[in-house]
């Protein structure tokens, strides 16, 4: 088990100086410096190289570390004796953008294309959970959902069109889902390829005229976030939902989604492809995003992972997306907690609280915000009262 020194990302849309939770956990690793003026967005944990890590006593990178042992030989082999995850904490004050992540074939197909954009071929699956209520756009609405919409907000009718409008309400209520698909694709993709000028100025009507409810603040706040940006119209076409802490989603490939505010812990593939479309100042890629979503809709509910308790074992919580890369435990230590050794690496950041952990005979100190690479295989037992989030692969 050892100690590393975490790297921090100070993008405009994180949270600033000490409200940040990214602030307040990275200020626990010695020889971390912070600024109370700087936003502090992201903490990442793992050996990415925008911001690999070191074991804080010896000052090697976490990379250089990996072998066959820590990592088991299946995992070494897989993932060319790499992680295949990167871990982070996030503090979100302003919006993200409106996203999605290729899937493998089509990670590999735009990292040939447009390889200076797209510079991976992998996919980038990711979970979040959260850490205090957390706001995000998770996937597409039910449409009839969308209809009410469209029938109450005209600027929104405007900005798609009024045949596409009238086409997408006809569609609400078949059971044709490849159709009503198509019809969710044609709307979305109208939307997204609106001349800006009318994106603006249907904007600005609707903001004069809307009201004060929780769903007309929500549009306020993206507007004045975002002027005039395409992405605020997105609030009638994708779910918004309200995390509470412990409460988890879980980002399937081409799936739309957007985190709006809150603290959350991260888990993602190990990639940097991020398709864009909206409530952002960087590259657009609409007609590669309109293509590449699967256009499934439905309620939130479905999508909201509460973490499923260890058979056994009362102290753990886990979340467990169905892909390879990576899940998640959560640890709750009320006096003593065991965590069973997981077959693969992990990476453990303690977010609450302060405690000890023995692994294979060593003591280590757990203080809130340390972060920890676990090797394979290795039983914690864990002393105090604490939380912890413990992200690994185990094949």
């Amino acid at each position: 088990m050892h100690r590393l020194v975490p790297k921090t990302q100070s993008y405009d849309w994180g949270k600033l100086g000490a409200s940040s939770k990214v602030s307040e956990l990275a200020s626990a690793t010695p020889g971390i410096t912070l600024d109370p003026s700087q936003p502090y967005a992201e903490l990442w944990m793992g050996t990415h190289p925008n911001g690999p890590n070191s074991v804080l006593a010896s000052n090697k990178p976490l990379k250089d570390i990996l072998n066959k042992e820590n990592l088991t030989d299946g995992i070494y082999d897989l993932y060319q004796g790499d992680l295949p995850f990167l871990f982070k904490v996030l503090s979100i004050r302003k919006a993200l953008s409106i996203q999605a992540h290729p899937d493998k074939k089509l990670a590999a197909k735009l990292f040939k294309e447009f390889p200076k954009i797209y510079k991976d071929p992998n996919h980038k699956p990711e979970m979040a959970v959260a850490l205090t209520p957390f706001e995000a756009f998770i996937n597409f609405r039910p449409l009839d959902e969308i209809a009410h919409f469209l029938k109450t907000y005209p600027e929104f009718s405007n900005v798609v069109g009024e045949q596409i409008a009238t086409s997408f309400v006809k569609q609400v209520g078949s059971t044709d889902v490849a159709a009503n698909k198509q019809a969710l694709k044609a709307l979305f993709g109208a939307l997204q390829r609106q001349d800006p000028k009318l994106i603006v100025e249907q904007l600005d009507k609707m903001l004069k005229r809307i009201g004060n409810d929780k769903h007309d603040q929500l549009i306020k706040r993206l507007a004045e976030q975002y002027p005039g940006d395409v992405g605020v119209f997105c609030a009638f076409l994708l779910n918004y939902v309200v995390l509470a802490p412990g409460q988890g989603i879980f980002l399937a490939a081409n799936e739309p989604h957007a985190y709006l505010s809150g603290d959350c812990v991260e888990c993602m593939a190990a990639s940097d492809n991020v398709v864009r479309s909206g409530l952002t100042p960087k590259f657009k890629d609409v007609e590669t995003l309109v293509e590449m979503l699967t256009y499934n809709y439905g309620p939130a509910d479905a999508q909201i992972m509460p973490g499923a308790p260890v058979p056994g074992n009362p102290h753990l919580k886990l979340y467990d997306p169905p892909i390879d890369e990576f899940s998640i435990l959560e640890i709750q230590s009320r006096g003593n907690a065991q965590v069973h050794g997981v077959k693969g690496p992990s990476i453990l950041i303690v977010t609450e609280g302060n405690g000890f952990a023995t692994v294979k005979g060593a003591k280590h100190e757990l203080v809130k915000g340390s972060v920890w690479f676990v090797e394979a295989n290795s039983l914690l037992q864990v002393e105090g009262t604490l939380t912890g989030y413990q992200a690994y692969c185990a094949l």
